[in-house]
């Protein structure tokens, strides 16, 4: 398969107590559109003894997106924002010059029920001239969402601009975030719809591209100007995501991303010293690991 429909694997990795699946970064595909981190979360069951309890971590230069095909997590940040995310809801976190943040099953969950948490965690590297903006949050419902069906496919338009809609969810650059599903066999041509790179995830079900079936969690890369042309079994679910590149190189380190090394250094010196903002009445603290300081290449 050429670069232009190249495929990326989910590769697991370890968070803590949970295993997810890493799709992006790729060693031969660092970015796709401004997007330059992506996790996989589950399906994974939660319950008594096994709850989501990501702790306070900080973040620099990026947007972080959350959202979920199942299961319910509670955000707090260090504006003050507590916010639950649902099914096709969305949270975008805007870290900008830094911000801190945790992600956990909410307590009323944690009342002896066995569930199920499956989802995707994003970063979108901003814009040169955004990196250093004030840290915000932005959530949006289920029903704000553009939605529409053509061809026995119904699409849904979590962030960004596709197919002629706009999500209400803010974007920094040209992008777009989708969710695909078909009823029946279909074909579809992406490429008539977005603008720059295209990444499809390919959630459950079977799509074929040049001359190949893209394995289950897989990420199918088409590069900037081609067509991208896929055959879709019935009930199949993608996730499609891209955008324009980003000018500059982006550097990524722990949680921090950057068009300036010394930025992340900056950063890690900050976390390091707790003069981050953080959490009203949050005790919790994800130390800086010491493999990830100083700054290497």
């Amino acid at each position: 398969m050429s670069h232009s429909g190249m495929i990326i694997p989910e590769r697991s990795r370890d968070i803590g107590d949970f295993l997810v699946g890493r799709l992006l970064p790729f060693r031969k595909k660092r970015m796709i559109g401004p997007f330059i981190f992506i996790d996989h979360m589950g399906p994974v069951t939660l319950g008594p003894g096994r709850y989501l309890d990501v702790g306070q971590h900080p973040h620099i230069g990026l947007a972080t997106l959350t959202y979920l095909l199942e299961g319910t997590i509670e955000h707090r940040d260090g504006l003050g924002t507590r916010q639950r995310i649902m099914p096709g809801s969305v949270n975008l976190m805007v870290a900008g010059r830094g911000i801190t943040h945790t992600e956990r099953t909410p307590e009323p969950m944690r009342n002896g029920s066995v569930f199920t948490l499956h989802g995707y965690q994003i970063w979108i590297a901003l814009p040169k001239q955004q990196e250093t903006m004030e840290p915000a949050f932005f959530h949006a419902e289920a029903a704000d969402l553009p939605r529409w069906k053509t061809q026995d496919a119904s699409y849904n338009l979590i962030c960004g601009k596709a197919f002629g809609k706009e999500s209400p969810v803010p974007h920094y650059s040209e992008l777009f975030l989708m969710k695909v599903k078909t009823g029946g066999k279909v074909d579809l041509n992406l490429a008539e719809g977005v603008q720059g790179e295209i990444g499809i995830i390919v959630v459950s079900g079977t799509v074929r591209a040049c001359g190949n079936e893209i394995p289950v969690g897989s990420i199918l890369y088409s590069k900037h100007g081609e067509t991208c042309t896929i055959s879709c079994d019935a009930k199949t679910h993608l996730m499609v995501f891209g955008g324009e590149p980003l000018p500059e190189e982006r550097f990524i380190h722990w949680n921090f991303v950057s068009s300036e090394r010394p930025k992340i250094e900056a950063a890690l010196q900050a976390w390091n010293r707790k003069t981050f903002v953080m959490i009203d009445g949050e005790k919790s603290y994800i130390p800086l690991p010491e493999s990830k300081s100083p700054l290497k290449n």
